[in-house]
């Protein structure tokens, strides 16, 4: 206890220094915060999806569509145990702001690949089969717009329907629930067969492939075959795994794990050499109080020590303050960029990294300091009194 208060003494001495210097750290960890979140939200998708699951795409992009005879085909391959499709819907409620995810699907075949990660009732499944213009939505989306089963919802479509009109109305007929945590509840599932009959252009167009293999250790094998069947042709395939698909499509955005990686390598550089020279001014400016301390009999390696856990004092204050800043900040977005990062979370795991980053951070920038505070002569340093 005699020790922190000496401590908390010293970083008083210059309140002013002390203050930016612990503000300079919070905004250093309060960009490792939402960076590090905004980058494993992107890569979530990589990490969650399941090797047995496969994804088929246009060779050229993922924008070109796939003809809808390929499905039976893949299905019928070797190795195959279930496949289906998805299409891109791209549209909005009310406002352009309320986007969220849309896909046409096949709802017996989606689900049934899907089965370990998402689930819907029975009953909900029998009404959403009889209903063309009906869709199921995940819970988040009943979170975020409170909707009900029986809500008729319109939405302003990225495809046209026949006769020029981009308004589609839909009506929920299930709610999806999540049966994994990984599993994303903010998209909306469309009847495939309703959307591609009403759509006025690109009937027949799949978007991609969504491919169950019989055995995970199969799974390059049973890629070389989808897009050794379609060689050649119109539409050559790229088929992956989900988790190479997930990668891919993040990285349209570009690679966020890098870009992210530089910044904050920018950033914590610079504040390496901040918070250094703070630390150097600070030991030089208490270098006949280290000595006189030393002369009470204070060791060589308790004055290193006390000088040391200045720094990292400083560090974890500045530290703490910027990662719970970031976690309150990336709270409060959560929810309006659930549709395109569902993952957005600034995680245990995350917040642990960056405590024990802290701890390096105050070593990095005090260890100079503490390893002159060490060496201290005492005459020396009571000469400059």
């Amino acid at each position: 206890m005699y020790y922190l208060q000496f401590l908390l003494s010293n970083l008083g001495r210059k309140k002013a220094r002390t203050i930016l210097t612990v503000l300079s750290i919070m905004i250093a960890f309060l960009l490792f915060g939402l960076l590090r979140s905004l980058a494993a939200a992107f890569d979530q998708g990589a990490e969650i999806a399941g090797e047995d699951r496969l994804v088929s795409i246009n060779k050229i992009s993922l924008i070109q569509p796939l003809p809808e005879s390929y499905l039976p085909k893949v299905n019928a391959l070797e190795g195959v145990d279930k496949a289906t499709s998805a299409n891109w819907f791209g549209g909005y409620y009310q406002d352009p702001k309320n986007q969220f995810p849309q896909f046409p699907v096949i709802a017996e075949d989606y689900f049934e690949i899907y089965k370990e990660m998402i689930t819907l009732p029975d009953e909900q499944m029998q009404a959403w089969k009889k209903n063309r213009i009906g869709v199921v939505i995940g819970k988040a989306l009943v979170e975020r717009f409170k909707w009900k089963i029986g809500d008729r919802i319109p939405l302003m479509g990225m495809f046209p329907r026949e006769g020029g009109s981009t308004t589609w109305e839909f009506v929920v007929e299930g709610i999806y629930e999540a049966k994994s945590k990984s599993a994303d509840t903010s998209a909306m599932l469309i009847h495939y067969d309703y959307f591609d009959e009403a759509r006025q252009y690109g009937k027949g167009d799949l978007g991609w492939l969504i491919i169950r293999v019989k055995d995970p250790k199969q799974s390059v094998q049973v890629a070389a075959a989808v897009d050794a069947l379609f060689a050649n042709s119109p539409a050559e395939t790229k088929t992956s795994s989900e988790k190479d698909f997930a990668k891919s499509f993040a990285k349209q955005f570009g690679d966020i794990g890098l870009i992210t990686t530089l910044i904050l390598g920018a950033v914590f550089f610079t504040m390496l050499l901040v918070a250094g020279n703070t630390m150097a001014q600070s030991f030089r400016e208490r270098i006949p109080e280290l000595a006189i301390l030393k002369t009470l009999g204070f060791s060589d390696l308790a004055v290193m020590i006390m000088v040391l856990a200045e720094a990292i004092l400083i560090s974890l204050i500045g530290g703490l303050a910027g990662l719970f800043l970031a976690k309150f900040f990336i709270g409060g977005a959560a929810e309006s960029l659930a549709a395109t990062l569902p993952g957005l979370n600034l995680s245990n795991a995350m917040m642990l990294f960056g405590v024990g980053l802290m701890f390096l951070f105050g070593l990095l920038t005090g260890i100079i300091p503490a390893l002159q505070g060490l060496q201290l002569n005492i005459v020396a340093a009571l000469r400059r009194r």
